[in-house]
């Protein structure tokens, strides 16, 4: 296993080893907090369930599986895992990663990183012979719960994505498929597990404050604007945004396309994730300092002023005119402000529907298996 910091994170709260309650900081030590976990498809649940673990102490600690031990325990995962380490490493909360964590967590492991505890969501996780991955830690005392984020899981995002078979990328929504038939795919309204299927997300003020830095830019820092869909927040947003940080200024504002505007310029199966679902993951990254939920289309003079935005972003990716035939950034070219940068990654969220449909059936029987051991587990603890 190898470690590295994850940067830059937000503190803890009072009584629980974080910021406050009047203690000397100079000799009171540290509170150090494991949490581990596949983080495939890192989406916002993942991201507030480490939100809520780096509120139980000072150093949020986060073991990464390997692609190995995750195909030997779950299935294949959809990000490799060198994506994976990055993508965690970029969750504002996130301190240290280790990478290729051990699926079973152990009591060794939490000593060796200096952590005090571990913290998973209240949610089942389990090895391929359906062994809780924490009964090590529990039976010590060095174990603790956070609640699971309700309506968002990474299952239920895989099987949104498998409803976009290449038939479906039709805009003519006569040539979709039986959306009925491919309904349990996803095993979410199917699904009798409760850990499995997923809830229909709702969002609230509550929790894009939980997610919201509240920075106002610092005298002197650049603010750079940039805008998309950003749906499936990916290793490609990721890079994008950090060449965004390096070259063009400090203090990013991100505005996210709502849903009809999305649809319209990427197709009748976009976006994947709603509007806040997208708003929740961007607001999860290091590098975000604010979010426009919203944002229009074509960016506009009063946008660029309200802002004061110093330089417009747009990555390589082709430009969709608007609905008037005009050129969306036409403002901030005409003001000397608009400038392109390359990520660097060829990961798009079509590809990764890509990677999901070219495996289907290995998803598919991911999910079955997945659910399958979650209920034998609900149903022991019926019996017992």
């Amino acid at each position: 296993m190898t470690t590295s910091g994850g940067g830059e994170a937000a503190n803890g709260v009072p009584g629980l080893g974080g910021r406050g309650g009047g203690l000397d900081h100079s000799t009171r030590k540290l509170v150090r907090v494991w949490v581990d976990g596949c983080f495939d498809m890192v989406h916002f649940g993942h991201a507030n369930a480490l939100r809520q673990a780096k509120q139980m102490g000072d150093v949020l600690v986060v073991g990464v599986h390997s692609d190995e031990e995750i195909s030997k325990h779950k299935g294949p995962p959809v990000f490799t895992e060198e994506e994976r380490y990055k993508m965690v490493r970029a969750i504002k909360w996130v301190d240290e990663v280790v990478e290729s964590a051990p699926y079973v967590t152990t009591i060794e492991t939490l000593d060796e990183y200096g952590c005090d505890f571990c913290v998973h969501g209240d949610d089942i996780t389990t090895t391929a012979d359906g062994v809780d991955t924490y009964h090590l830690v529990k039976a010590v005392g060095r174990y603790q719960e956070c609640p699971r984020t309700q309506g968002i899981s990474t299952t239920d995002l895989v099987g949104r994505m498998l409803l976009v078979t290449k038939s479906h990328h039709e805009r003519d929504e006569t040539k979709g498929p039986d959306k009925i038939s491919l309904q349990n795919i996803g095993q979410d309204q199917l699904a009798r597990s409760p850990y499995t299927g997923t809830s229909q997300f709702l969002p609230s003020t509550k929790r894009i404050a939980q997610f919201s830095s509240g920075k106002e830019p610092r005298v002197g820092e650049r603010i750079v604007y940039v805008a998309g869909a950003f749906d499936l927040f990916h290793i490609g947003h990721l890079d994008f945004l950090e060449k965004v940080r390096q070259e063009a200024g400090e203090y990013i504002i991100v505005g996210i396309h709502t849903d009809p505007v999305v649809n319209q310029y990427k197709g009748s199966n976009y976006p994947i994730m709603n509007l806040h679902e997208r708003v929740l993951s961007v607001l999860t990254n290091r590098y975000v300092s604010e979010v426009v939920i919203g944002a229009p289309y074509s960016v506009t003079p009063q946008l660029m002023d309200h802002f004061k935005v110093d330089i417009v972003c747009h990555g390589k990716t082709p430009i969709c005119a608007d609905v008037d035939g005009n050129d969306p950034y036409a403002e901030p070219r005409r003001r000397g402000k608009f400038r392109t940068i390359g990520s660097g990654n060829s990961v798009t969220t079509e590809a990764i529907v890509n990677r999901i449909i070219k495996h289907r059936l290995d998803y598919e029987e991911r999910n079955r298996k997945k659910e399958e051991k979650e209920l034998r587990i609900i149903e022991s603890k019926d019996d017992g």
